[in-house]
């Protein structure tokens, strides 16, 4: 198939605006879906700042800066997406607003080879995928953490995938937006988080019990093991309240106590210490 020259991203929260970064950044026509005007403020916010850092940092020109904004085009109708190629839903980690996105999605694009893709960091592919009338072209296509940083997008094909859509999407990941791809299966956790998770939740859980301090934990890690970043500290930057939605898919569907949300993250979930994003979570920032 031809590539893809019109992108759809829906949500452009953390995830939603680095996805379309990126794209513009590979001259794709993107355009952005967001519920309020004040959320595509922020979203302008957060790409051009994205984007200007890239400059200051000598990764990016002016011109290539300016060029990329102006391939970014923003609206507050789905129906606007009715002309996109391959649509990327970006939302909060919610089954019902995620199966919504997607049902409406599905009405509206016009193009019945148009590629539907979540970036569900836990959910069944597909339930979402059933939810539509072509569920051959629904497919878990999970980004990381910054977007415009993070080399990996898992592919997570559901039962119902077509084998067309799996190719285009790795082709249009790997070709088009300069990403490494891995296969993942329909599993919740997929691979990176199913390995991640626990080990995550047992930082928190060795904080709850003081057993260590956040800092001894983070610097244990990055010292001792070379992580680039410690488990709090990730945590910070992944956002509790994502953490824990991921947690609870998969302990929803596994039952395995390791995967559990500690008690600890909950409470820092409701008082809203939700991170980076926040200000405040295991650590302070400035926001």
């Amino acid at each position: 198939m031809d590539p893809v020259t019109r992108l759809g991203v829906v949500g452009c929260g953390l995830m939603g605006s680095g996805i379309a970064e990126v794209a513009a950044r590979n001259a794709l026509d993107v355009r952005v879906a967001e519920a309020t005007s004040e959320a595509v403020d922020a979203g302008k916010r957060r790409i051009t700042g994205s984007l200007d850092r890239a400059v200051q940092r000598g990764k990016l020109s002016e011109e290539h800066r300016d060029q990329a904004l102006a391939r970014i085009s923003f609206t507050h109708d789905l129906g606007d997406m009715a002309d996109r190629q391959f649509v990327i839903e970006a939302v909060a980690e919610n089954r019902d607003i995620k199966t919504n996105v997607i049902r409406t999605l599905d009405k509206v694009v016009a193009d019945p080879r148009a590629v539907l893709a979540t970036n569900t960091s836990s959910l069944p592919i597909v339930d979402l995928a059933v939810a539509t009338e072509r569920p051959g072209r629904v497919i878990g296509m999970h980004f990381f953490n910054p977007v415009p940083v993070q080399r990996l997008v898992e592919l997570i094909p559901a039962l119902t995938t077509s084998e067309d859509t799996l190719d285009r999407t790795r082709r249009f990941a790997a070709e088009q937006l300069g990403k490494a791809t891995v296969q993942a299966p329909d599993r919740s956790g997929f691979v990176v988080n199913a390995l991640l998770v626990p080990y995550l939740l047992s930082a928190v859980r060795m904080v709850e019990s003081g057993s260590a301090r956040p800092d001894d934990i983070d610097q244990g890690m990055e010292l001792g093991c070379a992580h680039p970043m410690g488990p709090l500290r990730l945590l910070d930057l992944i956002g509790l309240d994502t953490a824990q939605a991921v947690a609870e898919s998969m302990y929803e569907e596994f039952k395995e106590p390791l995967y559990a949300p500690p008690a600890l993250l909950r409470r820092m979930v409701a008082a809203g210490h939700l991170g980076r994003k926040s200000g405040r979570g295991f650590y302070a920032y400035e926001v």
